[in-house]
């Protein structure tokens, strides 16, 4: 799912690479729309504006125009990103059908690790950006993970701007941990995954910004337990939950 060499701009999104390099198979491009961080569409697009320049933001945070914006979105503010603490986020799945499985999963953020994401999923989670959109690609094979953050559902689609990588080099994609899709380095858009099950085969390649609890995994495992339908041809597909963010929400 989150592909070796997920291509996010209009691609897919990584998360169709990752598993083909698992299986030996030719890599796509980093994931950015997929979760395993397919980066292959997700398009960042950009909504016609320029993001400011990194010395506007103490924080070196940047955010420049690329494609078009799958919803209208504003890009992040910057010149006052906050580098301290952690902030939460709520995802409610499928909260508008009552008989799906889904539930709340909260996701808890490191400022002072990856400022710049943080800031970029915060200001489109503020924005409402995430509500009402789907998440489109579940990897339950070799990877486990469930993609999400494209409002065309396609795996192609991005807020309309790019933002670079926050890596230690030692990432691993473990059991709870959230990240970043993306289609090569520095190609970071709105596509993000959630890693329900240990997906260690993936490399240090996508930024890691946040962890959900216990309760949180089980509801993204209990979406992923309903399987897929292998439309990627890669070993993953669009999820057979509705898998919908119905709304997110801060704290």
């Amino acid at each position: 799912m989150p592909g070796t060499d997920l291509p996010r701009r209009p691609r897919a999104l990584a998360l169709t690479g990752l598993v083909l390099a698992l299986t030996g198979l030719a890599a796509c491009a980093p994931p950015s729309s997929t979760p395993a961080p397919s980066a292959d569409g997700s398009a960042s697009a950009g909504a016609g504006s320029s993001a400011p320049s990194a010395d506007a933001d103490p924080a070196g945070c940047a955010y420049p125009a690329e494609g078009e914006a799958a919803k209208p979105v504003n890009p992040p503010p910057t010149g006052d990103v906050e580098t301290t603490g952690t902030v939460k986020y709520t995802l409610q799945l499928n909260g508008d059908a009552p008989g799906e499985t889904g539930g709340d999963v909260t996701i808890t953020m490191d400022r002072s690790a990856t400022p710049c994401t943080v800031n970029s999923f915060a200001s489109l989670a503020d924005q409402g950006y995430f509500d009402g959109t789907s998440c489109h690609r579940l990897a339950d094979s070799g990877l486990f993970v469930l993609q999400c953050g494209d409002p065309t559902g396609t795996g192609s689609g991005g807020p309309g701007y790019s933002f670079a990588d926050e890596l230690t080099g030692e990432e691993s994609y473990t059991r709870g941990v959230v990240a970043m899709a993306n289609a090569g380095p520095d190609t970071n858009g709105s596509q993000f995954f959630l890693v329900w099950e240990d997906s260690t085969g993936l490399p240090p390649s996508y930024t890691v910004f946040g962890t959900m609890d216990s309760a949180s995994r089980d509801v993204v495992a209990g979406i992923a337990g309903e399987g897929q339908d292998g439309s990627y041809g890669d070993g993953t597909g669009k999820p057979n939950n509705p898998a919908k963010i119905t709304a997110v929400t801060k704290g």
